[in-house]
């Protein structure tokens, strides 16, 4: 009687699932460093040409030459980043097959607006494309390439679309781990944010860089320099925010545990000279050596709206201001 009690309890007492056993019932994703190197690259790229095109409508004192330098930064990862993304798919010549339909009777291209895949393949090809257009066009408005229709062709407006392409390239991969059924990744809403202030971040950095070897971009320089510790500080909020839904989840040990721990030690050191940058110079950086309550481009003593060197009288030329010539100078057509 004991024995046949003890069976039925057995029979009747169910486990009560966990939902991350519901969850996450996929396998690991077996993915290459391929993938790793191009999530880089997309942040990069996207956030490049975000940066290029807000300098573009900014339109002020070396704000042109740091744009064209974004422009030059955004289209090498995108010729890089389809290659690996085909290379990690282990066949790559079959790569063509995710935007065109070889199936007969039914030929043509190949876009699943329900597919994440699929949406993100043709954003890829879209912004590569446009990355070129401007990328040709920066070299043919700094005089080293002869291409007229591009310049025609990489207009505010096409930098306008160029600009919500980089920003779904940037963030799109971190919004696809999010919808994913891994642990960690399916746990938090905040991947998608994160990716994007981290390539923001990595573009205003390396864009501040690269103008030192570009002095007419160099009034720009602080701007870019302010614009790397937002960005820095915006990524350590969306951080907490991921650690937070990882608590409520119960799978933060899984990622701030041994052996990752090591990373985020690597990510803080990132961090932390931007995040010091900000706490002790605020944005200062925007316009160095600027006295309190005196506006940029004036002398004390001079009349607001009168350029900095350039005598009382004579025409100014907005094209030699935001390309960065250096003041004073002679405006002439020549010059301009």
């Amino acid at each position: 009687m004991p024995l046949r009690q003890a069976l039925v309890r057995r029979a009747t007492v169910r486990r009560v699932p966990v939902m991350g056993d519901v969850q996450h019932f996929a396998g690991p994703p077996d993915w290459l460093w391929y993938i790793l190197a191009y999530f880089f690259l997309a942040g990069l790229s996207g956030g490049s040409y975000v940066l290029a095109t807000l300098l573009r409508f900014r339109a002020g004192p070396g704000d042109e030459a740091m744009a064209r330098i974004g422009y030059y930064v955004a289209f090498p990862p995108m010729l890089l980043a389809p290659l690996l993304l085909a290379l990690d798919l282990g066949k790559p010549l079959l790569f063509w097959h995710m935007v065109w339909n070889t199936t007969p009777g039914g030929q043509g291209f190949n876009f699943k607006h329900w597919s994440p895949m699929s949406v993100g393949s043709w954003a890829l090809i879209v912004f590569g494309a446009i990355t070129t257009v401007s990328f040709a066009a920066a070299l043919v408005r700094d005089g080293k390439l002869r291409l007229p229709l591009v310049r025609v062709l990489d207009n505010r407006a096409f930098n306008v679309v160029g600009s919500l392409f980089g920003l779904f390239v940037a963030g799109y991969t971190g919004v696809l781990l999010s919808v994913s059924n891994q642990p960690v990744w399916s746990d938090t809403w905040a991947l998608g944010g994160l990716f994007l202030a981290s390539g923001l971040a990595g573009s205003a950095a390396l864009m501040s860089f690269l103008a030192r070897f570009r002095p007419q971009a160099g009034p720009s320089a602080g701007l870019l320099k302010v614009s790397e510790r937002l960005y820095a500080l915006l990524e350590l909020a969306l951080i907490v925010v991921f650690a937070v839904t990882l608590v409520a989840a119960g799978t933060l040990g899984q990622v701030f545990g041994p052996p990752w721990a090591l990373l985020w030690v690597v990510v803080a050191a990132g961090l932390i000279p931007g995040l010091y940058g900000l706490a002790t110079e605020r944005l200062s950086g925007i316009w160095p050596g600027l006295q309190p309550g005196l506006q940029p481009g004036l002398q004390p003593g001079l009349q607001p709206g009168l350029q900095l060197g350039v005598p009382p009288g004579l025409p100014t030329c907005t094209t030699c201001l935001s390309g960065g010539h250096r003041l004073p100078f002679r405006p002439s057509s020549s010059a301009c």
